[in-house]
């Protein structure tokens, strides 16, 4: 993790305040079951298909180039949820790119620069994420995001995926004009479900996520699925999964 990274993450972790656990044993101490999952999208879709796009037009620069920039979306949203400066997350994702290129001495036309920014509105699902969604609509376990993309990238990711349909509603975090991991962030999700926060499973891509989510209060599951180490935040999820058989282990036990 380099220095700026980490300061980044000191930042962060101001915001997160350490919640009771939330558990899922009802009054008579007998295992309750879930009532939703709210994804973080990069759970559901991969973000290095941009790879390969990048890597076409800078040869051999594909993953330096996806790691720097992706790193530099989340500072970015970090940075301007702290300084009150809100801009959505495909102006973020663009200044972001732009940041990268230039750091990376990639000169970029306005054609491959719009090139790259169209990547994040077709990503690629993962190859389990189609079959975990039935499942757990076939559960009848609602299902959302709490993401931070802009409403117009989870739209357009959904419906090119041809997922739309298994989502009851596509959460973007513009809705408040807050960034993960804001608390009011996560309420979105409570709000919109019109549920108690212990009947909604958090499935978080990043660490950082996870923390912020169990801080909040959600039970919490990181699917880490690039084998990360857990981030040094004081809070850890109930649970850490590499795929989302593991996340349906965690929701639909207790509808066995």
């Amino acid at each position: 993790m380099n220095g700026r990274f980490g300061k980044i993450l000191i930042l962060i972790a101001g915001v997160l305040v350490a919640a009771p656990h939330a558990g899922v044993l009802n009054q008579a101490g007998a295992t309750r079951p879930f009532k939703a999952v709210a994804f973080d999208y990069f759970v559901l879709f991969n973000p290095d298909s941009i790879v390969s796009t990048i890597d076409r037009i800078a040869p051999g620069k594909g993953r330096e180039f996806t790691n720097l920039w992706r790193t530099r979306q989340f500072e970015y949203s970090w940075l301007r949820s702290i300084t009150g400066r809100y801009v959505d997350f495909l102006a973020i994702t663009d200044d972001a790119l732009r940041y990268t290129a230039n750091a990376m001495h990639v000169e970029l036309s306005a054609t491959q620069r719009h090139q790259l920014l169209d990547g994040y509105l077709q990503l690629t699902p993962w190859p389990d994420t189609a079959d975990a969604l039935r499942r757990l609509r076939d559960a009848d376990v609602r299902v959302i995001t709490i993401a931070n993309f802009s409403p117009a990238m989870l739209r357009a990711n959904a419906e090119r995926a041809d997922l739309t349909h298994w989502f009851d509603a596509l959460v973007s975090t513009d809705e408040n004009h807050t960034y993960k991991p804001d608390p009011h962030a996560y309420q979105l999700g409570v709000d919109r479900l019109q549920l108690e926060k212990r009947d909604i499973v958090f499935a978080a891509f990043g660490g950082w996520d996870a923390a912020g989510a169990k801080s909040f209060g959600y039970p919490t599951v990181w699917v880490n699925r690039f084998n990360q180490p857990l981030e040094e935040l004081g809070v850890q999820p109930d649970r850490i999964v590499t795929d989302l058989n593991g996340l349906l282990d965690f929701v639909l036990q207790t509808k066995r």
